[in-house]
C-alpha cells in the first residue's frame, strides 16, 4: 500500500510517504510560509522524489487536529481534493494520538501531548503505552490547563512534548516535579500520522473524502463570533 501523510495541525507541518510499513520519505518545513503556500510543493517534491505520480497512491492519512483551525482546515482540503479526485480512502488521524505515538517509540508508559489552544486552554490527553498500543487514561479534549494537569498521576514519569510546553511547562511542575520528563523529539508527525493511518485503513476505517470531518474540541473564534 502506497500511502501519503499530512500534517497542517502544527506550526511547522510535514508530509510523508509510506509503502506498506516502510517510511520512503518525510518533508519537514518549518519557515514563514503558510501551509497553503508550502503544501502542494512538499508533497510534489516527496512523491517526484520517489519516482512516483500522486495518482498512484493507494490511501491518504490526515492529521484532522485538534490544533490550528486554518491549518486543519488546509490540511483536510488538500486531502479530500486528492481523495475525491482518485476514489481513495483517507484515515483521519488525531494529532495528540500521532504526538503521543512519537513519544512513545522512546520507550516511555505514560505519556501526554500538549498542545496550545490559545484563550487560555490546551489539548490534551494522558495515554498509556501497553502490548496493544496506546490506550488513553485521560480522555483528548481542550482543558484549562491546571484542570489537566491536576488529573495526572502525580506519582508515576511521564513524557511530554508538544507546542503547549512553552507556554504552560511552569504551571505543570508543580503538579509532576520530578517525574516529568521532556524527551527531544523533532514536532514533525507525518510519519506518525500515516503509521497510524495506515492500521486504521487495514482495519477497514477509512472514510471517503466527503465523509472526512476535523476533530476542533470547541469552536473556532470566527464560529464564536458569528453565535454572539
Amino acid at each position: 500500500m502506497l500511502l501519503l501523510a499530512v500534517d497542517t495541525t502544527t506550526p511547522g507541518g510535514s508530509v510523508a510517504l509510506l509503502e506498506d510499513e516502510t517510511l520512503l520519505g518525510e518533508v519537514n518545513i518549518e519557515s514563514a510560509a503558510t501551509h497553503s503556500a508550502r503544501l502542494l510543493r512538499s508533497v510534489d517534491f516527496l512523491v517526484g522524489a520517489h519516482g512516483r505520480d500522486v495518482r498512484a497512491v493507494d490511501a491518504f492519512a490526515v492529521a484532522a487536529g485538534p490544533g490550528s483551525f486554518t491549518g486543519i482546515r488546509i490540511g483536510l482540503g488538500a486531502v479530500k481534493a486528492l481523495a475525491f479526485a482518485s476514489g481513495r480512502p483517507v484515515a483521519p488521524v488525531s494529532t495528540l494520538l500521532a504526538v503521543a505515538t512519537k513519544l512513545a517509540s522512546g520507550g516511555a508508559r505514560l505519556v501526554a501531548p500538549l498542545l496550545d489552544a490559545k484563550k487560555g486552554e490546551i489539548y490534551a490527553a494522558l495515554f498509556e503505552a501497553g502490548r496493544s498500543g496506546l490506550v488513553e487514561v485521560i480522555p483528548q479534549g481542550a482543558y484549562g490547563p491546571d484542570a489537566f494537569f491536576a488529573r495526572l498521576p502525580a506519582r508515576r514519569v511521564i513524557a511530554f512534548a508538544g507546542s503547549g510546553l512553552a507556554v504552560y511547562r511552569s504551571t505543570l511542575l508543580p503538579y509532576v516535579r520530578d517525574k516529568a520528563r521532556f524527551p527531544r523529539r523533532s514536532p514533525f508527525i507525518a510519519a506518525e500520522v500515516g503509521r497510524i493511518g495506515r492500521a486504521l485503513i487495514l482495519e477497514g476505517k477509512g472514510v471517503g473524502a466527503a465523509d472526512l470531518e476535523p476533530v476542533y474540541f470547541r469552536r473556532s473564534q470566527a464560529e464564536e463570533t458569528c453565535r454572539s
